[in-house]
């Protein structure tokens, strides 16, 4: 088992930054495919970001550019450094973990290809 803990939301004006934390523990973070996933009301889940064990990332179209995903292997934390916010931006965030091996990395995109997930911390941005 892995156990996932988000923080670092809050309310933010358009234009600022947050940077989210994932604490994890239970199994070997390092060895971890680690994601960002959205969903904000009435929508479907989006993913954000990935980064996988090897530390290649992955970012969803509408956050490239503004979003940075990092992991600290030794704190096992996984971070989503977020810049330039919009309203749009407004969502619950989700850690998501996951220790299966994909060659295609279309599947670090897929909410379904990960096992633990985060009970998720909300981000407000206000225009």
């Amino acid at each position: 088992q892995e156990q996932l803990v988000e923080s670092g939301g809050g309310l933010v004006q358009a234009g600022g930054s947050l940077r989210l934390s994932c604490a994890a523990s239970g199994r070997t973070f390092s060895l971890a495919r680690m994601a960002w996933f959205r969903q904000a009301p009435g929508k479907e889940r989006e993913f954000v970001a990935a980064i996988a064990s090897g530390s290649d990332t992955y970012y969803g179209d509408s956050v490239k550019g503004r979003f940075s995903i990092s992991r600290d292997n030794v704190k096992e934390i996984l971070y989503l450094q977020m810049n330039s916010l919009k309203p749009e931006d407004t969502a619950a965030y989700y850690c998501a973990g996951d220790f299966r091996r994909y060659a295609d990395s279309t599947y670090y995109l897929a909410a379904s290809t990960y096992d633990y997930w985060g009970q998720g911390t909300q981000v407000t941005v206000s225009s």
